[in-house]
């Protein structure tokens, strides 16, 4: 499986982003999908979690301002960040079912 992500760039604080993560070579229904991210100088955490079956999961500052979703048909998989914090800036990084990784996209908030 090879991924590609994409949709960082660099928002206000209070602003939205949707990031996704697209799939080439197998499809994401047969696995699970996690978006993680990384701080400058931080270790990187685990935001989000989609299951095989679709049950979403979402981990510390993150809940009630992100989601995650997947396109089975497009290969894909959406992380739609809201009301941005500066602490939300980091690379944030999609991961298939624990083995494979994209190559990660910037999100920086700032105003």
């Amino acid at each position: 499986v090879q991924l590609q992500a994409s949709g960082g760039g660099m928002v206000q604080p209070g602003g939205s982003l949707r990031l996704s993560c697209a799939a080439s070579g197998s499809g994401l229904s047969d696995y699970a999908v996690d978006w993680y991210r990384r701080a400058l100088g931080k270790q990187r955490e685990l935001v989000a979690s989609i299951t095989r079956g679709g049950r979403t999961l979402y981990f510390g500052s993150v809940k009630g301002r992100f989601t995650v979703s997947r396109d089975i048909a497009k290969k894909s998989v959406y992380l739609q960040m809201n009301s941005l914090e500066p602490e939300d800036t980091a690379v944030y990084y999609c991961n298939v079912d624990g083995t494979w990784w994209g190559q990660g996209t910037q999100v920086t908030v700032s105003s």
